[in-house]
């Protein structure tokens, strides 16, 4: 987990906060059915849980991929290559028109057949829409740690006509929860980066609006937390926080 030597460089990584409307209850819904409610986030749970939480929730994502250099920008290519892999959602349109279910598993057919990312979209005439992901915050792993990543945070809403289908093996569990119930709910372990995330999204109810307000930002500052080891354990120091 932590490493000897000096820092490891961080790879380019991309997540992405998956936003629905938050419906009136249902399977997978956190929390009470108590009338019109606010958007609800998508939380997987991996395999092995993460370093600091096993058994942690964490929104899709993962690092960039070589095959992901082939599009105009390579973070975004690869948040909508993970966010399909991990979760069957895909940000693609096929003609001008966005990808609904069938193409989905069209795409997920060609490629159990062995082909490449890059051809089976290309085959089913399908694009990556880098545009619909909204760019809302940066993170960088610790210094100290082994694995670390230089991941960017990106919000978009499910494409209508597409539902969720997690890859076995790479998600042991996933639910929809509004944020400020992930927060609070016990049931919810959350990593720092996870949690101070839906901490900055969870204060306005409309997802419309919030995505209006990412794009009208200014980029994001670089965010890279500091370790502290203390008696009681690691302690994650944010930007600016005294030891």
């Amino acid at each position: 987990m932590l490493n000897e030597g000096p820092p490891v460089e961080p790879r380019p990584a991309a997540t992405v906060v998956l936003a629905r409307p938050s419906p009136l209850g249902g399977a997978g819904t956190v929390g009470p059915s108590r009338g019109p409610r606010p958007w609800q986030a998508l939380l997987m749970r991996r395999p092995g849980g993460a370093e600091f939480a096993p058994g942690a929730y964490v929104f899709p994502g993962g690092s960039v991929h070589r095959e992901d250099q082939a599009f105009p920008d390579e973070v975004r290519a690869a948040a909508v290559r993970e966010l399909f892999e991990e979760v069957g959602v895909l940000l693609a349109r096929r003609r001008g028109r966005f990808a609904r279910d069938a193409e989905c598993g069209r795409l997920r057919e060609r490629l159990a057949d062995g082909a490449t990312w890059q051809a089976a979209l290309a085959e089913l005439e399908l694009e990556p829409a880098l545009d619909r992901l909204a760019y809302f915050a940066r993170w960088i792993t610790p210094k100290p740690l082994r694995r670390r990543f230089d991941t960017r945070f990106y919000l978009c809403r499910l494409p209508a006509g597409q539902s969720i289908h997690p890859q076995p093996g790479e998600v042991e569990e996933w639910l929809w929860v509004e944020p400020g119930k992930a927060l609070v709910d016990p049931r919810v372990t959350l990593v720092h980066a996870t949690r101070m995330n839906l901490e900055a999204l969870a204060a306005e109810p409309d997802v419309g609006r919030l995505i209006a307000r990412v794009r009208r930002r200014k980029p994001p500052a670089t965010i890279e937390p500091q370790l502290l080891q203390t008696d009681d354990g690691w302690q994650v120091l944010m930007p600016g926080e005294a030891h």
